[in-house]
């Protein structure tokens, strides 16, 4: 598992590159002074100073020293816990109903006493759920809708089932399992 930077975090950093290795040293010790006791305004000034440079370049070059030590940390302790958290996970029981069966009726209601000409559509689905615990339970849901908010809501899913198909969503449920 590899860290990725951004394009912003590779440039803030790209000017550590080019320093000296006490220049260096200094910002991580002005990043660790972060991490303590939060920024401070006067330590990029006078490193700003030092380097004649600006202090916009030393603070986005401590933050970006910030970023990838404490991303490079999280990554090293996901490492050496990868199989406990792997452990814990697949213990995690996932009782959320299940998909069983689906029926649909469309209802149009043609008439009213005080309309006539009236055509209001009505789609009624039935969705049948399985519960997966102890005894597995069937349950019943009753929904109501119209042809246009259904259109939306299966639109919706199916961006949900495209975006689960992308290589990221793939890499993160690799690693989950």
């Amino acid at each position: 598992m590899l860290l990725v930077l951004s394009e912003d975090h590779k440039a803030h950093l790209s000017f550590l590159t080019k320093a000296d290795g006490s220049v260096i040293e200094e910002f991580g010790r002005i990043a660790l002074e972060f991490l303590r006791k939060g920024a401070n305004p006067k330590i990029y000034e006078g490193a700003a100073r030092k380097l004649c440079v600006p202090v916009g370049m030393v603070q986005h070059g401590v933050e970006g020293l910030m970023f990838l030590m404490t991303e490079s940390s999280k990554h090293m302790l996901y490492m050496q816990h990868k199989h406990q958290v792997r452990c814990i996970l697949s213990q995690l029981l996932c009782n959320q109903p299940a998909y069983h069966n689906l029926e649909w009726r469309l209802d149009v209601q043609l008439a009213s006493r005080s309309v006539r000409q009236q055509i209001i559509p009505m789609v009624t689905i039935r969705l049948l759920l399985t519960s997966y615990d102890a005894n597995s339970t069937h349950s019943c849901m009753d929904l109501q809708t119209d042809p246009s908010t259904l259109l939306h809501v299966i639109s919706t899913l199916e961006a949900a089932l495209a975006a689960m198909k992308t290589s990221h969503a793939r890499r993160i449920l690799r690693n989950i399992k």
